[in-house]
């Protein structure tokens, strides 16, 4: 890779962060009188901890990577803007995504101003790493992956991802929030191979918080620097960061979930081959099916007055008549399979 200097924005390579008072002083104390807080109504009254250090630890323990190869944000979507407003000059940089993928990687690159290569996947929903690595140029300092991807389900070879992130001299950014899913392996275990390397990952999909608002993202640590220079300085409250520490404790219980939505969507997919209106349902390694039908707006209709709600993907990038199921819980489940039923009697 290019290196970390040559890749960052000039006015983010000069950047004088924000200092703020816990920054100055983060340990323990008697008396409090630096930040200019309200002394009532304990803890709550206290800046959280800015690098949220406690619960970085517990994260470690989990994942097996170091402390300084992990930053938070307020769901990944934080993560996502940062790398932009970090690498990417506004009118000048670009960036290459596949497609389709998760949208917010547009949505963020339109904010900033980032012009986004968008390369089709192959009809077998894998990257095109030729064409990813051809639309490539000296401006590029982005390269989006999603593995499983989003809405596709699949996750990618390793071997593709390993050329995509040896070859590119970039950033290669790998959104890994469905990993706990799938059979693969998270690259993170290969992290420090790859200094060019930002994973991203969530307690949104396998750990059930996604109503806290908490993402990862783990890098190099002078990439992590960066993130951590640039983001704002309390951006993981503290109630977040409570609720979070309680529910890592829980990691048989969420393996336990895991299991229970890996049964549930072998059971659906086998329910989905059986009606009519259904063309295709393709592999998934995440905890939703992609599902091409007759007709994805009527059934999604159906369903909205029956108070069951999934996507319609049809308008999205080669997945034209597409609608995308969320493996719920048993009882949903047969909820939802009980209306295909009915919808299916009525074709």
């Amino acid at each position: 890779m290019k290196s970390l200097e040559l890749l960052l924005r000039s006015n983010i390579r000069g950047l004088k962060p924000y200092s703020s008072a816990r920054d100055e002083y983060s340990g323990e104390a008697a008396v409090f009188l630096d930040a200019n807080e309200n002394p009532f109504n304990e803890p709550y009254n206290r800046y959280p901890d800015p690098y949220q250090r406690q619960l970085k630890e517990r994260i470690s323990q989990i994942k097996k990577v170091p402390t300084e190869n992990i930053f938070l944000g307020n769901g990944s979507d934080e993560a996502i803007d940062l790398v932009y407003r970090a690498f990417c000059e506004p009118g000048i940089d670009n960036v290459v995504s596949i497609d389709p993928s998760y949208g917010m990687y547009q949505v963020a690159a339109d904010i900033n101003n980032v012009e986004v290569k968008r390369v089709p996947l192959t009809k077998s929903f894998e990257p095109d790493v030729d064409g990813l690595l051809d639309a490539v140029d000296t401006n590029t300092k982005l390269l989006f992956l999603c593995s499983p991807n989003n809405p596709t389900g699949n996750c990618f070879k390793a071997r593709d991802i390993e050329q995509l992130l040896i070859t590119f001299q970039g950033i290669v950014v790998l959104d890994e929030a469905y990993i706990d899913f799938a059979p693969d392996k998270s690259f993170l275990s290969r992290l420090n191979e790859f200094p060019n390397l930002v994973i991203l990952q969530t307690f949104s999909k396998a750990w059930g918080m996604a109503g806290i608002r908490l993402g990862m993202a783990f890098a190099s640590e002078e990439i992590v620097t960066v993130l951590n220079k640039i983001k704002y300085p309390y951006n993981v409250n503290i109630l977040t960061q409570q609720k979070a520490l309680e529910l890592l404790k829980e990691t048989d219980t969420m393996q336990k979930w895991v299991n229970l939505l890996l049964e549930e969507r072998t059971k659906l997919i086998e329910q989905l081959k059986d009606f009519q209106f259904v063309q295709q349902i393709y592999p998934t390694d995440a905890n939703f099916i992609l599902v091409k039908i007759n007709n994805a707006k009527s059934l999604y209709n159906y369903l909205v007055d029956r108070r069951i709600i999934i996507r319609d993907r049809s308008k999205v990038s080669l997945c034209n008549g597409c609608v995308r199921i969320t493996v719920g819980s048993p009882e949903e489940n047969s909820q939802l399979t009980d209306a295909l039923k009915a919808y299916n009697d009525e074709q």
